[in-house]
């Protein structure tokens, strides 16, 4: 029988307090939010993730997950990890460089280096952790950093966290990004940094053209395949692979917990370089491994995408015809090209009064504003999973079309 929790036995939220005087600006903060149309929900789920959702008691299709193979509810993966914690225990008890590490993220870690076909890999508590950590520890003040603008907050920060200086390029722009390289002749090192597959635009970048200019400028190339891994390639292993890019990219990140349905972040590649990152990544160094059940999940979904390939090829044609049917109906997807697919409604209380009115009929498709998309490019972002049939697709491209 699936787990349940039991939710009478849970205490009730608290009223909230009048801030103390030293916090009472949040006030003023928060009443800027809710009138510029960006304050967020709080939602509560019940229930597993799958093709259909229970948010706040309200039962939904949900095309609000990153789920894209149905792997987050599947039992295969409880399984591995119940299995996984009885051997190992459920906390990892200490940083990987202590006693962290266990045979069981040793098996991960040699999975995803196998899936990738590269020598080494690193796993990290998130995605967010693995991209700040690498982008910092690869590039300091002395240094550039070239950006697409329209790359995760992860990577963002983690240029930040660098110090470096950035030169954000327009997006998938190469004649921009190669004017950046050049204006740099001096810099110790360049480091170019980007998406393989952009969350918000569901549009793929160019890496055969990033790896010419990384080459040419002595540039290393970072790719970041949080939203292709799963989806893309003969083996599943992402968009590097798709694209014939493996020589040209020199470090591969990416995410346990979008298409495989588990938790944590990876860094790949040469194996010289991953042993290096163990002595510079911070996030790695000074954070408790995750705990050894999720990495044992995370291999099992690794050993489902060899086992499973035609679902990444039945996601990847639902998603093309579901994008044909709106653009025919002339609704705005912007460049759209993969299972992710915006539809764009400008300002952000438009994108809310879309979400809403989707909800109404019985669509989860959220809404997403400054600062995930840039101001006057809000949208809501309809993620397509396999678990999807084709008659929720076409229901939800009818209630796109209609007003």
């Amino acid at each position: 029988m699936p787990c349940r929790i039991d939710t009478e036995s849970l205490p009730s939220a608290r009223a909230a307090l009048p801030l103390p005087d030293a916090l009472a600006w949040i006030e003023g903060e928060i009443d800027a939010l809710e009138a510029a149309g960006l304050e967020r929900p709080h939602r509560v789920r019940s229930g597993r993730q799958g093709a259909a959702v229970t948010l706040d008691g309200r039962d939904l299709v949900n095309f609000g997950s990153n789920d894209y193979l149905g792997y987050a509810g599947d039992v295969r993966l409880t399984k591995a990890a119940s299995k996984g914690s009885c051997a190992e225990g459920f906390g990892a008890g200490a940083s990987p460089l202590v006693s962290g590490h266990s045979q069981a993220h040793e098996s991960l870690e040699r999975a995803i280096a196998t899936l990738l076909d590269v020598e080494a890999a690193l796993v990290f508590p998130s995605g967010f952790a693995a991209n700040t950590a690498t982008i910092a520890a690869l590039v300091g003040p002395d240094d550039l950093v070239a950006s697409d603008d329209r790359n995760h907050a992860s990577i963002i920060d983690g240029c930040r966290l660098s110090r470096a200086r950035v030169a954000v390029y327009p997006h998938r722009d190469l004649a921009a990004l190669e004017s950046l390289l050049a204006a740099a002749p001096h810099a110790r090192r360049k480091l170019i940094v980007t998406d393989t597959l952009f969350s918000m635009d569901g549009t793929i970048t160019p890496l055969a053209g990033l790896a010419d200019l990384a080459r040419r400028h002595g540039a290393i190339l970072m790719a970041d395949e949080a939203h292709a891994t799963g989806v893309f390639g003969s083996r599943g292993s992402g968009l590097v692979e798709e694209l014939g890019a493996s020589e040209g990219v020199h470090v591969r990140s990416g995410t346990l917990s979008k298409a495989l349905g588990a938790a944590g972040g990876f860094v790949a590649g040469n194996a010289r370089f991953i042993h290096w990152l163990r002595h510079k990544a911070r996030a790695w160094i000074f954070s408790t491994a995750h705990p050894p059940g999720v990495a044992a999940a995370a291999t099992r979904a690794i050993g489902l995408l060899g086992e499973e390939p035609a679902r990444r090829g039945e996601l990847l044609a639902k998603a093309a015809a579901f994008r044909a049917a709106l653009r025919r109906h002339q609704v705005d997807i912007g460049g759209a090209e993969a299972q992710i697919v915006p539809i764009i409604a400008g300002e952000p209380v438009a994108a809310v009064v879309v979400a809403a009115r989707l909800a109404d009929r019985g669509f989860f498709v959220p809404a997403i504003r400054p600062p995930s998309v840039p101001a006057g490019k809000s949208l809501v972002r309809a993620s397509l999973s396999w678990l999807h049939d084709e008659r929720d697709l076409e229901r939800l491209a009818e209630a796109l079309c209609q007003p």
